[in-house]
């Protein structure tokens, strides 16, 4: 029997029954998905429970006692959701700065000719990652607010840094159209530097001669901000903190439930990385840091220039899931009065009632969390393993 033709429609195509069992496995999760959804309601209706999204465009009513998007009372539930999610972002993107720069250091330590080094790495990520995270959590939480002294004891650095049980205060720009054209230049110096030291790894790969980058780098960043600064006026107005009986005004401020959270997720997170980066740079051969000793560079550029970029495809993929713990675990900032999007939304329940819908908006957001920092990660995974090639 002669064979079906290309893109023709035969039952005994492997392709086309595929495509028909895949298509039937969607309508049926299509269909429970329907029938959950029209059960709950109906229930609901029922036992006159209201339901729907439209709570969310009523005033909320509540404070939030940290936020930096300008959130009032007297504000919609989406306003208060959206205060909720800039916070969740807080921790998460800081937090997974520093847990990639702490997590990388004491990766690398791990191989250190140091005894000593190499032991306190050690030491440090046995003892973070069996230490459960809430635990963590609460545990700086009451060192901020039992252990640090009063507002009236506060620790301090003349009129610029003050310490205390309300947490740290410190000056802060007060808002300039200079301060914007410095971060141009911020930004602009940075894609120097980018560029830079792409140029310099090629110089390296094709000669074997190190360029100096870190400094090059220090150097463009703060020149390009320095330079904007100058060219948008040079302004000079801070919002200094001012301590009075009960409190310090002013200023730019850290709470101690956002310390505590931020401190303690970087801390349990970043043992794992150093983990993983220690299985990323023992999985390169013996054979790769010899070459690079015969070259005649030092263990520093060995590491830096040679071990690190073949170590990144082995990294990159659990690093990823790491990245995507330390945003889910953020949730857990509820437990030290944290006002993170659970928080809110655990408020926002009690108000209105509306379980289902508060419950569905915190997985929706965090479901698109995970995707984002899954796609970028994806990417820049893709582009690691062409540079690799």
């Amino acid at each position: 029997m002669p064979a079906a033709r290309r893109g023709s429609f035969s039952w005994r195509s492997k392709q086309v029954r595929g495509a028909i069992y895949q298509l039937l496995v969607l309508a049926a999760v299509g269909f429970l998905a329907w029938l959950l959804i029209s059960n709950t309601l109906a229930n609901m209706k029922s036992r006159g429970i209201q339901s729907g999204f439209d709570f969310l465009t009523q005033t909320a009513g509540f404070d939030i006692g940290e936020q930096i998007i300008g959130y009032e009372s007297d504000q919609p539930y989406w306003r208060a959701f959206l205060a909720g999610v800039v916070n969740t972002l807080r921790v998460a993107v800081i937090g997974i700065v520093l847990t990639t720069i702490l997590g990388t250091l004491l990766g690398v330590g791990r191989f250190s000719r140091n005894a000593l080094v190499r032991g306190l790495c050690y030491a440090y990520v046995e003892c973070f990652r069996n230490i459960p995270v809430l635990l963590q959590l609460l545990m700086w939480y009451l060192l901020f607010t039992e252990y640090l002294p009063s507002i009236d004891e506060a620790l301090h650095v003349g009129d610029w840094l003050y310490l205390s049980k309300n947490g740290i205060s410190f000056p802060f720009p007060v808002a300039s159209p200079g301060y914007l054209v410095a971060l141009g230049g911020l930004v602009a110096g940075a894609v120097v530097a980018f560029v830079y030291a792409r140029q310099a790894r090629k110089v390296f790969d094709m000669t074997g001669r190190a360029r100096p980058v870190l400094w090059v780098t220090i150097a463009l960043l703060a020149g390009g901000a320095v330079a904007g600064w100058l060219a948008g006026g040079a302004p000079w107005q801070w919002n200094m903190p001012i301590k009075t009986d009960i409190q310090v005004e002013g200023g730019g401020a850290l709470s101690p439930e956002y310390l505590a959270v931020l401190l303690g997720l970087v801390l349990y997170t970043s043992a794992f990385v150093a983990e993983v980066v220690r299985g990323g740079i023992a999985s390169v051969g013996a054979g790769q840091h010899e070459a690079s000793a015969s070259l005649g560079l030092s263990p520093r550029l060995s590491m830096r220039l040679v071990i690190l970029p073949q170590a990144l495809r082995v990294i990159i993929p659990p690093m990823t899931n790491q990245f995507l713990n330390l945003t889910k675990n953020s949730s857990l900032a509820v437990a030290v009065g944290y006002p993170d999007v659970v928080s809110i939304a655990n408020t926002s329940l009690n108000q209105t009632g509306r379980a289902v819908e508060c419950i569905t908006i915190i997985m929706l957001i965090y479901l698109t969390l995970s995707l984002v920092t899954s796609a970028f990660m994806n990417w820049f995974n893709a582009r690691a393993a062409i540079k690799e090639r």
